[in-house]
């Protein structure tokens, strides 16, 4: 038994039937590699139940403290079933890009089975007229919520799941796999009790630790060397969400994208992506009359995961608080203030410290951190306080190499993310082999037209290259 950390108890505090917290992918195989060029549904159970062992995630769920006196538990699942995990369905003629989406958002809508380890694979069939795509491919939905992993963890339990070859191999388990015993009420509230006999400890340990992060953070200010991030203009994407979800992505040339970049000394390709999205929502909020003068900001989160903490289960994740200068409409100037702000940004979390947010969850007593996040979405607070963030964006890369799952090279993989109560809109930017994606998550009733907003990106893209070449043509 493992006890969840201040954080990853925030995403189960957070699940609502309107706010579902779990994280995933739709990824896209092409089953012509795989041995008789044929993956049938048996062939995928076995597949997953020889590598259950590669990540913690697909064997444990939780045990909560009665009356909520402490942060939940994982345990090996005693009950553990495979084939309530993975589920089989398929697209109706045409099977087309739109209808995938459709299928997509529909089960990112649906909350996991708590009771249950937290994750579903949804494999589809019947896509036969989606562009790029090979005949007979399918697809997978994979989603697993947020209180297991995090970005970074979440592309090590996809490594469990995918190699460089079709014919890739898993090694056993080094010892046979064990289910736990499922704890007593009576257990539960004596492992509560020892917990919190060590919090002293831990209080004064985090007291010391924010201590000496205030007085970094009060050194910055005075001189000027950091700020503080300001809050951001209320948008459609800060209201309570609905259980509704739209679905949609845009593919760019990742080596476009690096052009890009060369426009701007010191800018990454993140800070091309950022400026593209800033531009997308631009034009966007601009074609319903909504455009706010003051730039919108993105929640940017960042892995603070150390090498040994790999495979680790969980979240060990800060947040940057990034202005993507909306509010500028050059796309060339547009890029210089990101790739600034996001200097900016970088400079204030890694003074403050960025491990400090994150402990500071560990000691919010776990009934008050439910009731909060619960009454949050009842009374519409979210209507109330002034936004913070309009958007979260998110760096994941995947790698250039090809990946395979069960001998089927995988043709596109797209990322899935939570929206809930006053940031509407979840942005992941996914790169892989030689292209990136922008993958948009939303409330239905913030976007009911995510299309629209793909070809947002798409031109806020073309203005981005299209300034990169006349700088490049006027130079000397």
């Amino acid at each position: 038994m493992k006890q969840l950390s201040g954080l990853d108890s925030a995403f189960v505090y957070l699940e609502t039937a309107t706010t579902p917290m779990h994280i995933g992918s739709l990824c896209i195989y092409d089953q012509s590699t795989a041995p008789g060029g044929v993956v049938g549904f048996k062939d995928i159970i076995r597949f997953f139940g020889e590598r259950l062992h590669k990540a913690k995630a697909f064997r444990q769920r939780l045990v909560t403290v009665p009356m909520s006196l402490g942060h939940p538990y994982w345990i090996e699942d005693p009950e553990f079933d495979l084939e309530f995990h993975l589920r089989h369905i398929a697209l109706p003629k045409p099977g087309d890009w739109r209808q995938l989406c459709i299928l997509t958002a529909r089960l990112l809508s649906r909350p996991l089975d708590m009771n249950r380890p937290l994750w579903e694979a949804w494999v589809i069939e019947g896509l036969n007229n989606v562009e790029g795509v090979p005949k007979n491919s399918f697809a997978i939905v994979s989603k697993v919520h947020h209180a297991a992993i995090d970005g970074i963890s979440g592309a090590e339990i996809a490594a469990a799941l995918h190699g460089f070859s079709p014919d890739d191999e898993v090694e056993p388990p080094e010892t046979p796999w064990v289910p736990d015993r499922e704890p007593t009420s009576l257990e539960m509230l004596g492992r509560n009790l020892i917990n919190d006999a060590k919090l002293p400890v831990k209080l004064g340990r985090f007291a010391y630790d924010g201590a000496k992060s205030l007085t970094r953070l009060a050194a910055g200010l005075i001189t000027k060397q950091i700020r503080l991030p300001g809050g951001a203009p209320r948008t459609r994407f800060n209201d309570n969400v609905s259980a509704h979800r739209v679905f949609d992505a845009v593919t760019f040339d990742l080596n476009e994208i690096k052009k890009i970049k060369t426009s701007c000394e010191g800018a990454t390709v993140n800070d091309v992506m950022l400026t593209i999205c800033g531009g997308a929502l631009r034009k966007y909020l601009a074609s319903k009359e909504e455009l706010p003068e003051r730039s919108l900001v993105a929640m940017a989160p960042v892995s603070i995961r150390q090498d040994d903490q790999r495979g680790e289960e969980g979240n060990l994740v800060s947040v940057l608080s990034i202005p993507i200068r909306s509010d500028i409409d050059d796309p060339l100037e547009r890029l210089h203030a990101v790739h600034a702000e996001s200097s900016e940004a970088k400079r204030f979390t890694f003074t403050a410290g960025p491990e400090v947010g994150m402990e500071l969850f560990g000691f919010i007593p776990s009934t008050t951190t439910g009731l909060t996040a619960r009454a949050y979405g009842k009374l519409r607070l979210a209507e109330r306080f002034s936004p913070t963030f309009n958007t979260v964006i998110t760096n994941v890369p995947i790698g250039k190499q090809t990946l395979y799952s069960m001998g089927s090279q995988m043709v596109a993989y797209y990322g899935l993310g939570p929206v809930f109560h006053g940031v509407g809109l979840f942005q992941a930017l996914m790169g892989y082999g030689d292209n990136i994606t922008v993958n948009v998550v939303s409330c239905r009733k913030m976007m009911p037209d995510p299309a629209f907003y793909c070809e947002c990106l798409r031109e806020s893209f073309e203005e981005c290259r299209s300034r990169t070449r006349d700088v490049s043509n006027n130079r000397p």
